[in-house]
Order: C-alpha cells, then sequence, then structure tokens
C-alpha cells in the first residue's frame, strides 16, 4: 500500500475504548457499503460494515458496542463479535467473522491521527471536491 493510498479516518482521539464508531463510505465487489473503526483496549481496529447474517450495516447510528463495551453487537440481530479479531462470539453465524481492515496511528504535527490503508477487497469510495 503506497503512502497516497492511505485515507485519514480522524484524530486518535475521536476514537474512544469501548466509544462510537468512525463510519466511512467504501466500495467492494458486491457495491457501496461502509467501514468503521473503533478503539478496544487501547488499540484501534477498522472493519467492513457488514452483518454475516444478511449484509446489511451492524451498526446503529454509529454504535457497534454493547453497552460493556466489551463486544461488537449487530443492532439487527443482536450477534456479538470480538473488537479485536472481529470473530463471532454469539448469534447466527459462530463460525464467521467480520472482514478486517489494515489500520494505523501516526504521529503527526497536529498530535495523533487514524489511517486505514485500503486493499483489493475494499476501497474507499472518492469524495467530491468541497
Amino acid at each position: 500500500m503506497t503512502e497516497a493510498s492511505a485515507v485519514r479516518v480522524c484524530r486518535s482521539d475521536e476514537l474512544v475504548n469501548g466509544g462510537l464508531c468512525v463510519k466511512l463510505p467504501a466500495q467492494d465487489r458486491r457495491g457501496p457499503t461502509t467501514v468503521f473503526f473503533v478503539r478496544y483496549q487501547d488499540q484501534v481496529y477498522g472493519y467492513l460494515n457488514r452483518c454475516l447474517h444478511m449484509g446489511i450495516a451492524i451498526d446503529w447510528e454509529g454504535s457497534v458496542f454493547t453497552r460493556a463495551g466489551d463486544l461488537l453487537m449487530c443492532a439487527q440481530h443482536g450477534a456479538t463479535f470480538a473488537p479485536d479479531t472481529g470473530t463471532c462470539m454469539g448469534g447466527l453465524n459462530l463460525k464467521g467473522r467480520l472482514s478486517p481492515l489494515q489500520v494505523e496511528e501516526r504521529q503527526e504535527a497536529g498530535g495523533s491521527v487514524v489511517y486505514w490503508l485500503p486493499d483489493e477487497r475494499v476501497w474507499p469510495v472518492a469524495q467530491p471536491a468541497a
């Protein structure tokens, strides 16, 4: 992945352990979708925002964590996933897992920033010029 293809997600302090996710528009072979990024145990993780059961987004208004903040949960079906691996922990597809994204945090002049490093499976949607 080249430096030019890295996508700025947000400032690192915008992702709080067990808090709301940050979503970005994306595309994969199935069509338009979104991706989401979370912080869990002080690490940042990113996943394709697609339920394993019906292929719909798992979040509800940016919320993906259970109330305890220890699992990701599909708002439609209640399936739960390990935040650090995407492995299904309970629900309709126990053998599956969310599709992970490569992410990294970088120190920049204004502080730490989260970046997504897209690959051929999932890529960002071009944003209209401001």
